[in-house]
């Protein structure tokens, strides 16, 4: 089955764990759960260093892992997926959003995967993934914002119809201290309910 193609459920009948398989190999993508935090932190602590700048935060940190699962699993205010090979975690997403705030209707997605997973379609399924749990939510947009040199992410993004809103000059900053451009890239996922079929979200 080519992981572009795979087959994936309409939102409401989204269950987890769900697989699927790329090149020769059966791919897991579940909910994040609290048993998952050593393996979390083993997936972060692994990234190159600038591939962490596709999150708000350095995942890295074992105190951070723990804000996110006390979010994610705790609160149920963030979801949030992990993706697994072999056992052991090659990416994951979040879905930030605040109904408290004067944006209640927009959602931010972070996605992540391990150089080792590249090439398998997995940012694609989890963005997918994420679609879903966004249109269960009720939100009516997404963002994504990742770093101007980060150009197959961009890529892969716009080919699910994300599209530039704006650019933020030097708004991360690496470990090394070198600071970097951000493009912020949006969705109106209201769109997204009426094509299903043609993100691989619904049949």
């Amino acid at each position: 089955m080519n992981s572009k193609q795979a087959d994936a459920p309409a939102p409401d009948a989204r269950r987890y764990p769900r697989s699927f398989e790329a090149e020769g190999k059966t791919v897991e993508i579940d909910e994040l759960r609290a048993a998952d935090e050593a393996a979390l932190l083993a997936f972060a602590q692994a990234l190159p260093a600038h591939d962490l700048l596709f999150t708000y935060r350095d995942i890295s940190q074992p105190r951070v892992i723990k804000a996110w699962l006390r979010e994610a699993v705790e609160r149920r205010r963030m979801p949030s997926l992990v993706a697994r090979l072999d056992g052991q975690v090659i990416g994951c997403s979040a879905l930030i959003h605040d109904d408290l705030s004067w944006s209640p209707h927009v959602g931010e997605l972070r996605v992540v995967v391990g150089p080792q997973a590249r090439g398998l379609g997995l940012g694609r399924q989890l963005v997918q993934d994420s679609f879903a749990q966004a249109l269960a939510l009720g939100l009516e947009k997404l963002t994504a914002q990742m770093t101007t040199d980060q150009r197959g992410s961009i890529s892969m993004f716009e080919s699910l119809g994300f599209r530039p809103e704006a650019l933020l000059a030097g708004h991360v900053r690496g470990r090394d201290g070198a600071k970097h451009d951000v493009v912020v890239l949006s969705h109106d996922v209201a769109e997204v309910a009426a094509r299903l079929t043609a993100y691989g979200v619904g049949a």
